[in-house]
């Protein structure tokens, strides 16, 4: 085994199994710090900010790190100080000095975020390539089970003007159940989220996220089989649907990137992987295209078992063992009590779910974070959920359009995520960047409230394709500001309350539809979701700089009076 010192970076003891360079638990240094006793080890100036970054669109050159050769089971990286260097500085060769690991290079190296990226956009595939056919299928076979629509027909066929009243009633169940079943699958979420995370933490992510990509099989099987036997109950596939949330695989998912990504580099990594989901949402409709809707979900199927497959032979585990252990010791003190009857220790277990969710209580930026999640969390689900049956009722879209409108959301995902993203946050820093985001989800659902033709629709994709940079930054923020052996946890914990808005932002919207649907702009209930945009941008203009940004942030995790449960 080897071990990596790094120059020039805070110093933090870290443990890591080569080439994984997971567990990496140290801060990068404020890039505002000269360290003029060492200025050949290290200088980072703030430079010109419009210099800053297109220099990001490059790479981010780390300092020289120095291999020693080490009998322990796990390998020691140190990050040095410059007393930790001088110490250590006649194990370091003139050659090596001069070595920089570059953002792209560390990602390469690192064991599993290449493995998860292409899983991501795997499922990205899969589920685009039918997100255009679902809302037709499921129309039709809700006319045909419960309107008496002619099982030859298809509503697609139909234009607004002359649809019929069996069609337009079959949407409206569609739309409904699409809804419910929104709901329920983000209340699985919101209850298993932060505990599944915190399981993670303990046994580590591997097993979870194949077991995430088994369940997200059973919708396009529910989906191809209804194609099969018309007169199957389309609740099915919302049911099978639902399934999914039990395990969010999204969460575990940024918690592996955590394991083997610095903190510097948590927002990029998080981007890209945003990026694989948008390049797989990019390509889908149009493969879809050249297939029936029956075709094109034999092939979601498809890939998504290959995915499951792939999960199984080719994942790896990136939780170190004593980041695993540290958490159980964690989790042992808790549960292990003296003198504690059983019934008590069973009641804790029963309340453990609520536990885990407690450490978005423990002070200030973790509340401010959980608000603008769930606001920013109820727009973007109503967004994605409805939008879709929207356009398709209200505006003609047919398969092409929605081939064009998800091509545009994943090019344009893909350049702001995995382009714009890193420059962006080195020029204006985190916090803005949410900034920026949330009040482009501001102008996109003015553009849908009053949207009467298929161009303003995507206009406004284009707008919200900015949008997509919060995710990762918010992802960023809690991992930065969580202790290693809480990633898992805090990770699922956001992401339960994200779950708990997005349950109730598409039913709000929906209810919010019913008023609006008769006015001359139906779609002025896209309003709502601005509104709630709006609160979203004040909360995160509120956080505060020096915790939100990694550039200005302290060593390790916020230290704050804790109102942990």
């Amino acid at each position: 085994m080897s071990s990596v010192s790094v120059d020039g970076i805070q110093g933090h003891r870290i443990q890591a199994l080569e080439p994984n360079y997971g567990s990496m638990e140290e801060e990068l240094m404020n890039d505002d710090v000269i360290r003029n006793n060492d200025v050949n080890r290290i200088e980072i100036r703030r430079t010109n900010p419009i210099r800053r970054f297109f220099s990001g669109l490059g790479h981010l050159k780390r300092s020289s790190y120095r291999r020693a050769e080490t009998g322990d089971i796990l390998s020691d990286a140190s990050l040095s100080t410059p007393l930790i260097i001088d110490d250590e500085a006649n194990d370091i060769t003139a050659e090596e000095e001069n070595d920089n690991v570059s953002f792209f290079h560390f990602f390469l190296v690192a064991k599993g975020p290449i493995q998860i990226i292409f899983l991501c956009m795997l499922w990205a595939l899969a589920m685009g390539s039918t997100v255009g056919v679902t809302p037709s299928v499921m129309t039709d076979q809700y006319a045909k089970i419960y309107h008496d629509f002619d099982h030859g027909d298809s509503c697609r066929f139909y234009t607004k003007d002359d649809k019929p009243q069996a069609c337009i009633d079959g949407s409206s169940d569609a739309q409904t159940a699409a809804a419910s079943s929104n709901f329920v699958t983000n209340v699985l979420t919101f209850l298993t989220s932060s505990l599944i995370g915190s399981i993670s933490d303990e046994y580590g992510r591997r097993n979870l996220l194949v077991l995430g990509e088994f369940l997200s099989v059973f919708g396009p099987l529910c989906l191809v089989l209804i194609q099969i036997f018309p007169s199957m109950n389309p609740n099915w596939y919302y049911v099978a649907s639902s399934a999914g949330g039990l395990i969010s695989w999204i969460t575990i998912a940024l918690s592996s990137l955590s394991d083997v990504m610095p903190k510097k580099w948590r927002a990029p990594i998080f981007g890209l992987l945003l990026s694989g989901f948008s390049l797989g949402f990019a390509l889908s409709p149009f493969l879809a295209l050249g297939f029936t809707h029956y075709g094109v979900s034999l092939l979601s199927l498809s890939l998504l078992i290959f995915a499951f497959l792939f999960s199984i032979f080719k994942l790896p585990e990136t939780l170190p063992e004593h980041v695993a252990l540290a958490a159980r010791n964690e989790r042992n003190e808790y549960h292990q009590r003296p003198d504690e009857s059983s019934l008590s220790c069973f009641g804790r277990s029963l309340v453990r779910p609520m536990k885990e969710l407690s450490i978005l209580n423990r002070n200030n930026f973790f509340r401010l974070l959980s608000a603008l999640a769930f606001f920013s969390g109820m727009s973007s689900a109503a967004d994605q959920t409805l939008l879709v049956y929207y356009v398709e009722d209200r505006l003609d879209f047919n398969d092409h359009d929605i081939a064009i409108l998800f091509g545009l959301i994943g090019l344009l995902g893909i350049f702001v995520q995995g382009l714009m993203l890193k420059p962006l946050t080195d020029l204006i820093g985190e916090r803005f960047v949410v900034v920026v985001a949330f009040a482009s989800g501001v102008v996109t659902n003015g553009l849908y409230s009053f949207a009467t033709t298929k161009g303003v629709i995507f206009l406004a994709v284009c707008v919200g394709s900015v949008g997509g940079i919060s995710f990762p930054t918010i992802s960023a923020m809690k991992a930065n500001n969580a202790e290693e052996f809480e990633q898992g946890r805090i990770q699922g914990a956001l992401y339960a309350l994200s779950s708990l808005a997005a349950a109730i932002g598409p039913v709000i919207l929906r209810a919010a539809y019913e008023k609006t649907k008769t006015w001359i702009y139906p779609g002025s209930f896209f309003l709502v979701a601005s509104a709630f945009f709006v609160i979203a941008t004040l909360c995160g203009l509120a956080l505060p700089k020096d915790k939100a940004n990694s550039a200005t942030r302290g060593d390790g995790p916020i230290e704050e009076s804790s109102n942990e449960g």
